[in-house]
């Protein structure tokens, strides 16, 4: 009993946060919210309980290794096997295999096979969480193709959505991670609790943007995603799709490059002046908010100083560390934690969206990087949700 009460606490709280950031709070659909927290509490319960979902989601996952695999092939081809020395692992690992996966994404748009589960995912979903069937499958590609593959399945599109649609578009992006990764994740945390997070994230997203964003759905642009490269060959198509991968992953680099240096400059100056780093004192900053998930008093300060650093790094960092002091956690609060930080909520995440996106077109890039703060605000209450959640459950 007194595990639901805190759960009704940290949801009130986490939503009363998220309509601080809201953009039209008079537009707010509180049934849409309630059958979203029903569906999401049966889910977490399910993978938090269950083994089936672990298994399909393992074997979604190999089947992403197998392609990152594949994408390798040319990797290694180019620079010389650089990538199996653990050389440049973010540019050979990470952003190469944009392009491949850019070339596949074009395959299936040409073939016409990703409007068919547009109008599918994106029917079903909508109807449970009020969104946009774009919005509902976007939700879908983000875990499937990745955090900035993603956008180029959305390329002949992006001119035509709103801002609001757009800030909807990206803040998916930032608060799911891409099934090609998990794999790393389940060497890192508990198998079943990355499993439990990509679910929930998923609907702790519509939930905080139902608040956060509370769009009404559009006119979805399915038909012209569908007439896309009517006029092209496949092989015009699949050369217009592998530079725009390669286009996307240059961006991305430099974006990265600029936002982790500024970070490490900010950390450096925090330290000189109040002998505490900016990822420090986040930690105290989410000392109560870690509490309010359902973290262990216990486990706490140390929890809190772990979510900062995912904030402020990334999940890889903030899991690293998490590793170093796991076994001196309860299991309740490793549990919890370990959800929290499946997610690509922190602040170079602003400059992946927005370099996806601006590779892409320019003038949405710029409107997601004006959104940049929100988008990881938003992002972070979705995690916290997620986290809530399976505090709710464990």
């Amino acid at each position: 009993m007194l595990t639901i009460l805190h759960f009704c606490f940290a949801l009130i709280v986490i939503l009363a946060l998220a309509w601080l950031a809201s953009f039209e709070r008079k537009k707010i659909r509180i049934r849409y919210i309630l059958q979203l927290v029903v569906i999401e509490a049966v889910l977490a319960w399910f993978f938090l309980h269950a083994e089936g979902g672990l298994i399909v989601i393992k074997h979604v996952a190999s089947l992403f290794d197998s392609l990152l695999h594949f994408a390798s092939q040319g990797t290694d081809f180019v620079f010389g096997g650089m990538s199996k020395q653990g050389m440049a692992f973010v540019f050979l690992g990470v952003l190469c295999p944009i392009v491949f996966i850019s070339a596949l994404i074009g395959i299936l748009q040409h073939w016409r096979i990703l409007p068919v589960l547009i109008r599918i995912f994106g029917t079903i979903l909508s109807k449970i969480n009020g969104m946009g069937k774009l919005e509902s499958f976007n939700a879908v590609s983000s875990l499937t193709l990745g955090q900035s593959e993603n956008f180029i399945a959305y390329k002949g599109v992006l001119a035509q959505l709103s801002p609001q649609r757009m800030f909807t578009m990206a803040a998916t992006a930032m608060s799911t991670v891409s099934l090609s990764i998990v794999g790393a994740y389940m060497t890192m945390l508990e198998p079943r609790y990355v499993v439990a997070a990509l679910i929930l994230n998923m609907f702790s997203t519509f939930i905080i943007l139902s608040v956060i964003n509370p769009t009404q759905p559009g006119k979805d642009p399915e038909v012209q995603l569908e007439k896309l490269h009517e006029s092209q060959s496949f092989f015009e198509m699949l050369g217009e799709y592998i530079l725009a991968g390669f286009k996307v992953a240059m961006i991305i680099l430099a974006m990265l490059i600029g936002f982790i240096a500024i970070i490490s400059a900010i950390n450096a100056l925090f330290s000189t002046l109040f002998g505490y780093s900016f990822q420090q004192l986040l930690g105290f900053v989410f000392y109560p908010l870690a509490w309010l998930v359902g973290i262990p008093q216990v486990d706490a300060l140390q929890a809190g100083s772990i979510m900062a650093t995912k904030l402020v790094a990334n999940e890889f960092v903030a899991m690293i560390d998490l590793q170093k002091i796991a076994h001196g956690m309860t299991p309740r609060g490793l549990g919890i934690l370990s959800v929290f930080l499946v997610s690509f909520a922190n602040f170079a995440s602003i400059g992946i969206v927005a370099g996806a996106i601006k590779g892409l077109d320019e003038r949405q890039g710029n409107t997601v990087s004006r959104y940049g703060l929100r988008l990881v605000y938003g992002a972070t209450l979705v995690s916290l949700l997620s986290a809530a959640f399976a505090g709710l459950v464990l």
